[in-house]
């Protein structure tokens, strides 16, 4: 598996894909996070074309098993973030 892009490859990236300088392809980036980030905090989803769907979902309360003790033990309900990945991006990926 290879290594994951870090974000300073991933401004590099966006800035030589948007003929920009690296400066303004960090504000896009960082303002794309933030509008993801606000509105799946919010209980909201967010969908990138092409990408994929970013949502939340409530977990509820339930017993889980400490793998140390084996105790049982009650967890209570959370929430989790979730990534449907968009059909066009699979297809890619499989040819």
């Amino acid at each position: 598996m290879a290594k994951p892009m870090t974000k300073t490859q991933l401004v590099a990236a966006l800035a030589e894909e948007m003929d920009s300088d690296k400066k303004s392809a960090t504000a896009a980036l960082d303002a794309i996070t933030s509008v993801i980030t606000k509105e799946v905090a919010g209980g909201g989803a967010v969908t990138l074309p092409g990408v994929g769907k970013i949502y939340c979902r409530e977990r509820p309360e339930r017993m889980v098993r400490n793998p140390a003790t084996g105790e049982q033990i009650k967890k209570e309900a959370d929430k989790v973030v979730k990534m449907t990945i968009a059909k066009a991006l699979k297809d890619s990926v499989n040819g």
